[in-house]
């Protein structure tokens, strides 16, 4: 049995969320699940390579951030054409929106998919609120809501979510292009401009509040002090016309220290030129860079936000929020091990628990039995 499952999407941007759907898609059995992916607005960077893999990718035409009584009716029509037997819903407006399209078109499964966890911070804007508090009244629809988190789950039940059913399944990293290359370190060092001899500590991420960079400037600080080192930050916003963040890092003397990649199409080639990677996020749900710098046996310093503690296990180092001095101390702490077998134990954790292998089986095994037991309650 062939299931066809319609992915709705805010958008195919670079992001976690975007990246863990592309994976699922390209890493599943055509023979078993057949999919689509649907974009409230223009798709972005990431439809590539499905478009290349001949996987329809389609938008509503919606504009970011505005309600389309359009759209709705674009994807009601899509949706009644195509009559797949599971719409799956990823991230907030996308769940809002497909919820009201299974309304009008009752023959498909509706899941949700949430994939962050603190919604409740500063730095969540009102419309965000207004919007998950809006879904936790209209959590009980989907048949099942899909988390990648421990922590996410936890935090969306205090919100007030009560679905039907929720569904575990964490995110899972390709091991075949994530994988440890030390004999290519001087190599990759040198194509990125860093020091071939000295410490390299890295951050893969977006310029963002959420990720606190300014606890890894100020660690950075700190650790330059008593080390010679090299901090490298790489992703959307790190570059050198973000003027906030040249401005702190030139306020706390480490220009010439810090290196600024900006957003890289291969950060493969990012993580094994690393020392030791960190992340000093005050919230997360599932932080794929763990998984992906594990997977290349870099040892990991990160900060106990959602579920980093349970992803480096063993195999790393987990520190408070927003102390810099405990950040800067991981990373010397663990600079004082043995890293090559630090990362060895780091690889394997994530080949047994996160892989992308074990991910896709997960779905499949999940969509088959949501199939399953929708046709079982079938009159």
């Amino acid at each position: 049995m062939t299931i066809q499952v319609c992915h709705l999407i805010t958008d195919l941007d670079r992001g976690g969320a975007e990246r863990s759907l592309v994976n699922l898609i390209l890493g599943s059995d055509a023979a078993q699940l057949r999919h689509e992916v649907v974009c409230l607005i223009e798709p972005g960077p990431m439809a590539k390579p499905l478009v290349e893999a001949a996987i329809p990718v389609t938008t509503l035409g919606m504009r970011r951030g505005k309600w389309s009584l359009t759209g709705l009716l674009r994807l009601i029509r899509h949706l009644r054409t195509t009559r797949p037997a599971i719409l799956h819903t990823w991230l907030y407006h996308a769940d809002l929106v497909g919820t009201a399209a299974s309304w009008f078109t009752p023959s498909e499964v509706l899941l949700w998919n949430v994939r962050c966890s603190d919604t409740t911070s500063a730095s969540a804007d009102r419309s965000l609120h207004f919007l998950v508090r809006t879904l936790s009244l209209l959590s009980g629809f989907p048949r099942a809501i899909v988390v990648n988190s421990r922590r996410g789950k936890i935090d969306h039940q205090a919100l007030g979510y009560r679905p039907k059913a929720w569904a575990e399944i964490p995110n899972g990293v390709d091991l075949s292009r994530f994988r440890e290359r030390r004999s290519e370190r001087a190599a990759l060092r040198a194509r990125l401009g860093l020091d071939p001899g000295g410490i390299v500590i890295g951050l893969v991420a977006r310029y963002d509040p959420m990720k606190d960079i300014d606890t890894f400037l100020r660690a950075a600080s700190l650790f330059a002090q008593r080390a010679r080192a090299q901090f490298v930050l790489c992703g959307v916003g790190f570059s050198d016309d973000n003027r906030s963040l040249t401005d702190a890092i030139a306020e706390l003397g480490l220009n010439g220290r810090v290196v600024l990649l900006g957003p890289q199409p291969y950060p493969e080639d990012v993580y094994p030129a690393l020392d030791v990677f960190s992340l000093c996020s005050i919230s997360e749900g599932f932080p794929n860079v763990l998984c992906e710098a594990m997977a290349c046996g870099i040892p990991c310093v990160a900060t106990d936000a959602g579920d980093s503690a349970e992803i480096i296990g063993d195999c790393g180092l987990v520190v408070p929020m927003r102390d810099p001095q405990a950040l800067a101390q991981g990373w010397q702490r663990l600079l004082d091990q043995d890293s090559e077998a630090v990362g060895a134990r780091a690889r394997a954790r994530v080949t047994a628990r996160y892989s992308l292998e074990r991910m896709c089986d997960d779905y499949r095994s999940f969509y088959q039995s949501i199939v399953v037991n929708e046709v079982e309650a079938s009159p």
